[in-house]
């Protein structure tokens, strides 16, 4: 569980077939980040971490980012 203090904060664009294939993968990464929807832009997500975690939640969006990419169909 990631306590509410300190979080760093990273807005993204997927694609939003993606967002529960994005949630599932943050969920296996216990205390990896929190996913949010902005709630105004259906394609862009909120994604708060912990500082820390910063290395790890890059290295695996970088690993994925092809697949939830909104300009690859």
């Amino acid at each position: 569980m990631i306590a509410s203090r300190n979080l760093e904060t990273l807005y993204i664009r997927i694609r939003t077939d993606k967002f529960y294939y994005l949630k599932f993968i943050l969920e296996a990464y216990d205390g990896l980040a929190i996913l949010s929807s902005s709630g105004i832009h259906k394609e862009i997500v909120l994604l708060r971490y912990p500082e820390e975690q910063r290395k790890t939640l890059f290295a695996l969006l970088s690993s994925i980012a092809k697949s939830l990419n909104p300009y690859n169909n």
